[in-house]
C-alpha cells in the first residue's frame, strides 16, 4: 500500500546547508522508490491554524520503503544535513485509498 512521507520546514537557519541538500537527495530518495508529489507549492489552508511555509510530500510504494528509506545508511548524512540547516517536522502516512 502506497505511503506518503510529509515535511514540513519550520525554520531554516541555514539556507547554504539547506540548498546542498535540496540539491543532493532527491536521488537517493528516486532509488528507494520514492518520488516527490510536491515541492513547497501554493498553500490555500482551509481549515484549523496550520500554516505550512515550505511542505514536501513524497510518495513511496509502501510504508516499509518509506521507513526504509527515512532509516538507511544512504540518507542519514543528508538527514543530518537537513537537520543542521533548521527545524523541521516530519510523519510518513499510510495510504489508504489504493
Amino acid at each position: 500500500m502506497t505511503a506518503y512521507c510529509l515535511f514540513q520546514n519550520l525554520e531554516i537557519t541555514d539556507m547554504e546547508k539547506m540548498q546542498t541538500y535540496a540539491t543532493t537527495v532527491e536521488p537517493i530518495t528516486n532509488a528507494f522508490g520514492g518520488k516527490y508529489v510536491t515541492k513547497a507549492g501554493e498553500v490555500d489552508v482551509k481549515e484549523g491554524d496550520w500554516a505550512p511555509t515550505y511542505p514536501v510530500i513524497i510518495k513511496f510504494p509502501s510504508l516499509d520503503a518509506a521507513r526504509i528509506w527515512y532509516d538507511s545508511e544512504e540518507y542519514a548524512p543528508l538527514k543530518a544535513l537537513r537537520e543542521s540547516a533548521g527545524r523541521f517536522s516530519a510523519v510518513i502516512i499510510e495510504g489508504n485509498t489504493e
